[in-house]
């Protein structure tokens, strides 16, 4: 195996939650939709506002990727839904939903044999595709980590 497949094997485990941290799937299962507004001890958002945070952070990594005339979004805020904004059950589906869709699409790029994981991205040099990767799979596992306490925090885990 060379060098450039091992990496990709190894930026996909990181990816996706494998190995030393809990996968985003693993984190969400059976989420009592009664508590996606809900906000845990001195906390100020809730379960979905988390969850939302993870989609937009992701999505704005692939967007940087992929987008030559990316701008970035204003920080915090453009990154986190509004303070009081309240989730239906089909919004907090539809998160989770884009959230799997931009981490496959993610995914689809470290298999690709055609892309150089190391090679500066072509509109950010200083940039490669390995490093944003990197910077995703720390992000989310960082915050999926962070859900999954919440979650036992407020009982809200199967039992």
């Amino acid at each position: 195996m060379n060098e450039q497949n091992l990496l990709r094997q190894q930026l996909l485990q990181l990816l996706n939650g494998r190995n030393a941290h809990m996968t985003f799937d693993d984190a969400v299962v059976d989420f009592p939709m009664d508590m996606i507004n809900s906000r845990p001890p001195n906390v100020p958002y809730t379960f979905w506002h988390l969850v939302e945070h993870l989609r937009i952070a992701q999505w704005d990594i692939l967007d940087f990727i992929n987008n030559p005339d990316y701008v970035a979004t204003d920080w915090p805020a453009g990154y986190w839904p509004e303070p009081n904004s309240l989730a239906s059950p089909e919004e907090w589906d539809n998160s989770l939903s884009q959230f799997r869709i931009d981490q496959g699409a993610l995914a689809e790029m470290v298999q690709n044999q055609d892309i150089d994981l190391l090679a500066e991205l072509d509109h950010a040099p200083g940039y490669s595709l390995m490093r944003e990767i990197i910077v995703v799979a720390d992000h989310n596992a960082y915050h999926v980590g962070e859900l999954a306490i919440l979650r036992q925090v407020m009982a809200a885990w199967p039992q």
